[in-house]
């Protein structure tokens, strides 16, 4: 399973606050006081559960204490305790507070207006991080402009990651922990329940939700989509480079609890002192586990809240009548843990790298050939993210748009970004991540991806946004400044391209494609 790092997010900021004006509002638990920021109502740190440690730790949400007095909302909440991987230079314009507990269940909110009447369609972001790390605040997805520019509530959140959200303990722990497996999850559709019950106090519709992520966050996108417990919470869904195809088997996921159990040295029968061990203990249990890598948890086929994987062998009929976004980044792997040495590559170096990721021997030296001839000006660094990209992202999101199609109840449509970013001499191409300052309309966030000069990559924000924005509000992404986007169909395989000057292309890798299918690998999630 090809779990995503979405890397990302580091540092410690918060949004500047230029003006202090407060803003109050009432939940179900409690009121809140928000902050008025260049003519934005926002909203941080509101709690949508209570704490998940002790008694509450590998269970499901439970809502939290109801208060009284006027909470502050001016500051993000804590994060879910994580371990770390090193931020890329190409990250480095992204900062997040990286304060952590597991009193992490808490959610923000970025709207035009309070109690004014309006219907607005509401953004729910699900963050990346492959299940394992960051959280809603990263300066990144701050909903300031989005909202504004759409007149849309923008609505970011904390849950459970790694094992606090993905601990399949049911097999040995049946009766006390049958759902921890996602839990992580469920916290998301406890969220996605104060939408419902809240956001009309905020201005927003909540008949008119819909759900976008990257990286892991579009994994959580497509997992949603096949939870029977999320039905009827959103009405729209976007997955950008992160594609629950399918799931982690209760099997497998029984066999991580064992490891983890051991490196804590406990036995099964001892698996009620998880409950009460200290957070930094599991961590170091799952530090050891994943040799320094975070990765290795994520969404559990159960049988109870996820019954089956998301998108095998078919999509979801559980959300047959959500529209759906989804699409992938020109060369995802360029961040996607390239191998050393993978920008200076050779022709011999290309072939042994190729079967490195998975290729069979025999069949690489034909497949450099083709794209050889397909691409005559091409380095072997080129060939090498082209084809790891469409092997694993790219086959994914077609994947994905086929089968939801294939339903025939509500339309998909596919993307990819082909704009690359000239930032680190241009090597990085159209990397993974590039499309979330396009569609947050955050370029001037993010110097350090897209590089000083904003004229050219605004218009492909202002594309990107608007029609993220215009599918919120009507499940099509057609927008005044894009092109005609046709829904996905097995025959044409419509794509948007964006790019400088954006446009649909019917089948726009239908070459490159046609090379990968003796290599084709089962479509995975992230």
């Amino acid at each position: 399973m090809l779990l995503v790092a979405c890397v990302l997010l580091f540092g410690s900021s918060v949004s500047d606050a230029e003006d202090t004006a407060a803003a109050m509002a009432s939940t179900q638990f409690g009121p809140v006081r928000g902050a008025l920021e260049s003519g934005i109502d926002v909203f941080r740190g509101i709690p949508y559960g209570a704490a998940t440690d002790g008694p509450n730790r590998f269970r499901p949400p439970v809502p939290p204490r109801p208060w009284t007095k006027v909470r502050d909302a001016t500051a993000f909440g804590d994060r879910c305790p994580q371990l770390t991987l090193p931020g890329g230079s190409a990250f480095s314009s992204w900062s997040e507070p990286t304060h952590a507990s597991e009193d992490c269940l808490n959610l923000n909110v970025w709207t035009p207006g309070l109690r004014d009447g309006r219907r607005r369609p509401v953004m729910v972001w699900l963050h990346g991080g492959g299940y394992a790390l960051s959280s809603g605040a990263s300066s990144v997805f701050d909903g300031t402009r989005l909202a504004r520019r759409g007149d849309v509530v923008v609505v970011t959140l904390n849950h459970r990651l790694n094992l606090f959200g993905y601990l399949y303990l049911a097999k040995f722990a049946g009766s006390d922990y049958p759902d921890s497996g996602n839990v992580g999850q469920l916290d998301i559709v406890a969220a996605l329940r104060w939408v419902r019950d809240n956001i009309a106090e905020f201005g927003g519709d909540p008949n008119a939700v819909m759900i976008f992520g990257e990286s892991g966050g579009g994994g959580k996108v497509g997992t949603l989509m096949a939870m029977p417990a999320a039905k009827g919470l959103f009405q729209r869904a976007a997955m950008e480079s992160g594609f629950a195809v399918t799931a982690i088997s209760a099997d497998a996921a029984t066999k991580t609890a064992e490891s983890l159990l051991a490196a804590l040295h406990l036995r099964r029968q001892d698996i009620r002192r998880l409950a009460s061990l200290p957070t930094a203990k599991l961590l170091a249990a799952l530090d050891q586990l994943t040799h320094g890598s975070p990765f290795g948890f994520g969404p559990v086929v159960d049988g109870r809240s996820l019954p089956r994987d998301p998108f095998s062998p078919d999509a979801p009929e559980v959300s047959a009548d959500v529209p759906l976004i989804v699409g992938s980044n020109g060369t995802e792997t360029t961040i996607l843990f390239p191998p050393a040495g993978a920008f200076d590559l050779d022709w011999d170096g290309l072939e042994k790298q190729l079967q490195a990721s998975g290729i069979p021997a025999a069949a690489v030296g034909s497949l450099v050939a083709g794209f050889r001839t397909l691409k005559p000006d091409a380095t072997p660094s080129d060939l090498y993210f082209t084809i790891t990209t469409e092997r694993g992202m790219g086959a994914n999101a077609m994947a994905v748009a086929e089968r939801k199609a294939a339903l025939g109840r509500a339309p998909a449509y596919l993307y990819r970004l082909e704009w690359r970013t000239p930032v680190e001499g241009g090597r990085l191409r159209a990397p993974h991540g590039l499309d979330v300052p396009m569609v947050f309309d955050n370029v001037a966030k993010s110097e350090s991806l897209v590089g000083p000069d904003l004229s050219r990559v605004q218009q492909i924000a202002d594309a990107m946004s608007d029609a993220w924005i215009a599918f919120a509000r009507s499940g099509t992404p057609s927008s005044p400044g894009l092109a005609s986007w046709p829904a996905y169909d097995t025959r044409l395989k419509s794509t948007m391209v964006f790019n400088v000057v954006s446009r649909s292309i019917d089948d726009p890798l239908h070459d490159e494609h046609a090379l990968l299918a003796p290599v084709a690998r089962r479509p995975s999630s992230p």
